[in-house]
């Protein structure tokens, strides 16, 4: 048995797992609000929530990140 479940228009996801259900039963649909509350997460509310020591070993590493970054903000999107 093959369950398809459309989320999108166009986006179609199919699965051969017959316990497979996109909602459980039990809880019902969430919204966004209520599933960060029920896993206790919050908003990122500047670059600093997102800042950690030793993400980069070396400045050169950084700096290899850095200029990839730039890099691919400036490519072509297409």
């Amino acid at each position: 048995m093959i369950l398809e479940e459309v989320l999108k228009p166009g986006v179609t996801v199919t699965t051969s797992r017959a316990d497979y259900m996109p909602v459980p039963p039990e809880r019902g649909a969430e919204s966004v609000d209520q599933q960060a509350r029920r896993k206790g997460v919050r908003a990122i509310e500047s670059a600093d929530d997102l800042a950690q020591d030793g993400v980069f070993d070396t400045d050169a590493e950084l700096d290899e990140f850095l200029a990839h970054v730039s890099a691919m903000r400036r490519s072509d999107p297409a």
